[in-house]
């Protein structure tokens, strides 16, 4: 599965992503907001071979993509949706930090929405980001996300319990460029 924007290739993850996945999955500055990281070279290694099994998965419940470049190939990010049962998913980004505030995110996220609501059919996205993220949050606005509230600390992760912003976008609601 494939997925071209203006700028960008989204593609299926292969076994030797993992370097290029690495650069950004163990920078902390790059983590800090994430449940995860910062990635070992073997945690890096482990994801990357789960994301190819759930390639096979039928009928399938992820998908992740690795985001890249159309002028090089270089890998930059990750994106993805993880369906989430009666129509729903959970949409998902991650960026090399040297690639930060080029609009990337949001491309690589709306061509996501897009195949969401056009070709699985769902009725709802959601996304959450921690609430000093405000790229992050930038990021759900402009895909014409809606901010439904705080899911406070719903979650325990690097040592302390963690808050969230919530945001949504309904199939009705999302505009095709």
């Amino acid at each position: 599965m494939v997925f071209e924007t203006e700028r960008l290739i989204l593609r299926e993850y292969a076994m030797d992503d993992w370097q290029s996945v690495h650069v950004y999955a163990s920078d902390a500055d790059l983590v800090k907001f994430m449940e995860w990281g910062p990635n070992s070279e073997d945690d890096t290694k482990g994801y990357i071979q789960n994301m190819i099994m759930t390639q096979r998965q039928n009928p399938r419940e992820v998908y992740e993509f690795a985001i890249t470049l159309k002028q090089d190939g270089s890998l930059i990010g990750g994106c993805g949706l993880h369906l989430e049962g009666h129509s729903q998913a959970t949409l998902g980004y991650c960026l090399n930090r040297q690639l930060w505030e080029h609009g990337f995110a949001t491309e690589a996220a709306y061509a996501l929405c897009q195949h969401g609501f056009r070709k699985i059919h769902l009725h709802r996205i959601f996304a959450t980001c921690r609430p000093d993220n405000t790229a992050s949050a930038r990021v759900m606005e402009k895909l014409g996300m809606k901010k439904e509230g705080v899911l406070r600390e719903h979650f325990y992760a690097k040592g302390k319990w963690q808050s969230s912003f919530l945001y949504s976008i309904l199939t009705n609601e999302f505009v095709e460029l």
